[in-house]
């Protein structure tokens, strides 16, 4: 069972759901994951957290962004400064789209569009480190940006948040880099020129571990979720990309 007391600067270290049916969410997590979710607190816009035995492993909120904002599974990355990282994205073609806010006493978030125009999240932890269990079934074990503007991405999350980055293959069919830490690998960069549409921005999305992917897909779709990519064998695992009830995206992991 992986564990740490929190994620090092850099490392995605939350994830969390906007939703236009939260109601419909946590039924609907809550099955397919085996979760239970917390009551949406009103002091946090009604933000709840799912929880794996009583340990957080990611967020919900009503999606209340507007302008046809799809709803989605949201990663935020670990800083030890929000408001310099932010400073830093806007200097290197980011977009701060949600400034930054304090949480109460768990700490201060923002969310910068990069600069090939993914949104993603930032998490300066204080009472609450993020995720501290990862992983393995139940929980986030994998996390992807699939650009558009693969060599500028990986050229600012380098500069960004700090990253180290090693190039995992760089064929003309599939340009993937990662972010490495003390020998970890902590997220993907996939060049995804060749196969988002146009109307599709680039996007990070979330892989949950699962004890069987084919099992995971079925309750998805009996549940009202949709299949995106069928169940495929990798050298990583089994892995299944699918959409729950109201069309957020994530994928579900059986390890090796």
């Amino acid at each position: 069972m992986p564990t740490r007391d929190r994620a090092p600067v850099g490392a995605p270290c939350w994830v969390d759901l906007m939703t236009s049916d939260v109601d419909a969410a946590r039924a609907f997590y809550t099955r397919v994951f085996g979760w239970t979710a917390e009551e949406p607190n009103p002091e946090f816009g009604g933000y709840f957290s799912f929880l794996k035995d009583g340990v957080p492993v990611g967020g919900g909120m009503a999606n209340m962004a507007g302008d046809g904002v799809p709803d989605m599974w949201q990663v935020y990355l670990a800083t030890d400064d929000v408001d310099a990282t932010v400073a830093r994205a806007t200097e290197l073609g980011g977009q701060a789209i949600v400034p930054t806010t304090q949480v109460g006493d768990l700490g201060k978030m923002a969310v910068i569009l990069d600069a090939g125009g993914a949104p993603i999240g930032m998490w300066q932890p204080m009472a609450f480190p993020g995720l501290t269990l990862y992983d393995e079934p139940g929980a986030p074990r994998w996390f992807e940006l699939n650009t558009k503007s693969y060599d500028g991405a990986a050229d600012f999350y380098r500069r960004v948040f700090g990253w180290t980055t090693e190039v995992m293959s760089d064929t003309p069919e599939f340009r993937y880099t990662v972010a490495v830490n003390s020998g970890d690998n902590l997220a993907g960069i996939m060049d995804a020129t060749g196969f988002l549409p146009p109307e599709v921005p680039s996007h990070w999305g979330v892989y949950f571990g699962v004890p069987n992917t084919d099992a995971a897909v079925a309750s998805v779709v009996d549940l009202g979720g949709s299949v995106i990519m069928p169940a495929t064998d990798t050298p990583y695992g089994r892995i299944a990309a699918v959409a729950d009830p109201t069309g957020a995206t994530f994928r579900v992991m059986q390890s090796l």
